[in-house]
């Protein structure tokens, strides 16, 4: 189901010529893009990439408005309270904001989770939402696993992995524990160093330093996002290489990634808001998870470590390396 409807998704965004498209549009539709992206979101441009692809003109056809409330959930619950039907005709929320758009039952909401959009309580199921919610999950345990082999490859001496992780992000244990699993299976020792949002950070990054680990990884979620730079450096500082889960963390000097590329999904997720706009409702969309990943690396990361580290059995599948 879920291979079947992201392919889908996939091929529905270049069935239709955009001209077709663009006809069909006849009215002006209102969509709030909704974020705790410190400045400008960097995936807003793929979702306004993928709605040009659906024939939307801003302007013409269509109005994307932009609310940013960094580290300020009260600030988009605010906004949320004031939200009616009829003001928008759609709200897409882009990672850490979903939380707050959990009481809006009127107005169809468009999602790219990291975490588990059923534990977190938007949508009944993957396959059958059954609510206003629908959108992509970024979760993936199998992706768990396969961090920490990679790890494991280019640094055969790991023995103690630091895990940095927010317990407030849905999904979160049912992560950890395929990350622990996948870490003693190859016989390494997991060093569980969890925080409760962003408020709890520094002092996370503070047992990171004191725990004498080989190696680090952090989960991707919103609050690493945000402070993406600085996780990379301080991995840097302290001699730690490091694994993350989208590219968008070795762009920031972080050493390796492994996940989905989120800047495609959210063109791809373009293609359920023009479903949406033209009718359908989010109740009947499966939330759907990507399955093409890409492997980043970072060489000039990897040049702190010198002969410490073995990149030759990763570098012929890497998909973006930075030099």
């Amino acid at each position: 189901m879920r291979r079947r409807d992201f392919i889908a998704l996939a091929a529905g965004a270049l069935a239709w010529p955009i001209a077709a498209r663009a006809e069909e549009i006849s009215r002006v539709h209102r969509i709030l893009w909704l974020s705790t992206a410190s400045g400008a979101d960097p995936f807003l441009d793929g979702f306004r990439e993928g709605l040009r692809a659906q024939g939307y003109v801003e302007g013409r056809n269509v109005v994307l408005q932009s609310h940013y409330a960094p580290g300020d959930p009260q600030g988009l619950r605010a906004i949320v309270r004031e939200l009616k039907a009829g003001d928008v005709d759609l709200v897409v929320s882009s990672g850490a904001a979903t939380r707050a758009m959990s009481a809006v039952t009127e107005i169809p909401v468009l999602f790219a989770q990291s975490g588990d959009p059923v534990a977190l309580g938007i949508v009944k199921s993957l396959a059958q939402p059954g609510t206003n919610f629908t959108g992509t999950t970024f979760l993936s345990l199998e992706l768990a696993g396969k961090r920490v082999e990679l790890l494991k490859d280019i640094f055969p001496k790991l023995r103690r992995l630091a895990v940095l992780s927010n317990n407030d992000h849905p999904g979160e244990p049912s992560e950890w524990n395929a990350t622990r699993q996948a870490a003693l299976a190859l016989d390494i020792d997991p060093l569980y160093i969890p925080f409760f949002g962003p408020r709890e950070f520094d002092a996370a990054l503070a047992t990171v330093a004191e725990a004498r680990a080989d190696a680090m990884l952090a989960f991707p979620e919103p609050v690493t996002l945000v402070n993406r730079t600085r996780v990379a450096q301080f991995a840097a500082s302290q001699r730690l290489p490091s694994m993350f889960g989208w590219s968008e963390y070795c762009d920031a000097g972080g050493l390796l990634s492994y996940g989905a590329n989120q800047r495609a999904t959210y063109f791809l997720l373009a293609r359920y808001a023009d479903r949406i706009l033209r009718g359908e409702k989010p109740a009947e969309l499966p939330v759907v998870q990507p399955e093409k990943f890409e492997l980043a690396v970072n060489l000039k990361t990897a040049k702190l470590f010198g002969e410490e580290l073995d990149l030759s059995s990763i570098l012929f599948r890497a998909s973006k390396v930075l030099e």
